[in-house]
């Protein structure tokens, strides 16, 4: 299988850098380098492998550790000598235990947004007998607007009080219901983003 991304390997002996980034948070995780064999591995698969040039073979990010890297997208740069890969990482990325190989948190707003409606739409699909969540969509699309309801009067009293935590407290609360009521209607929270980018316009 040849590799559609018509990347220069003969600028670099053979290898291109190959940049890491969390799908969803968008954290650069690690560098690592490819040849054609190690490219054409991570396609076929769908797990990051690199070409090591300390070992001098073939090596998939977690082979020993079990954090593979699930690629979900790749991108070649506009002169064909680098990569950049999208992934979900499996764990700690570096070898010394880290979220990154640069010391950096695997966290952001945007990623943690992205996990909790991962884990919403799988209790609608795989309902857990002692998850809170799965027990709303069982009870139905009423039951989960009413929630929805209840948790903006509770913002609303708590945004009227002194106390910070309460006040966010409630906010994840009506957050969190609303994620859910997106779940129940089928829609997801691109949509809802994609519609705040359009009226930005």
């Amino acid at each position: 299988m040849n590799s559609k991304l018509d990347l220069d390997f003969e600028k670099d002996g053979g290898l291109v850098p190959a940049i890491v980034q969390d799908a969803n948070t968008g954290t650069v995780l690690m560098l690592g380098y490819m040849n054609r064999e190690a490219l054409e591995k991570t396609e076929r698969e769908g797990r990051v492998t690199f070409f090591s040039r300390s070992k001098k073979r073939l090596w998939t990010k977690g082979e020993s550790s079990g954090n593979f890297l699930e690629v979900t997208e790749i991108f070649r740069d506009c002169d064909g000598d680098a990569l950049l890969i999208k992934a979900l990482p499996k764990g700690p990325v570096c070898h010394t235990g880290a979220d990154t190989c640069f010391s950096e948190l695997n966290q952001c707003a945007a990623g943690i947004l992205a996990e909790l409606c991962r884990v919403i739409k799988e209790r609608k699909r795989s309902p857990l007998s002692a998850s809170y969540t799965s027990h709303l969509f069982a009870e139905g699309p009423n039951a989960i607007l009413q929630k929805v309801g209840e948790e903006a009067v509770e913002l609303i009293i708590a945004a009227k009080d002194t106390e910070q935590r309460r006040f966010l407290e409630e906010a994840a609360d009506l957050l969190f219901h609303y994620l859910v009521l997106l779940e129940e209607r089928g829609s997801a929270l691109e949509e809802v983003l994609q519609v705040l980018r359009e009226r930005r316009r």
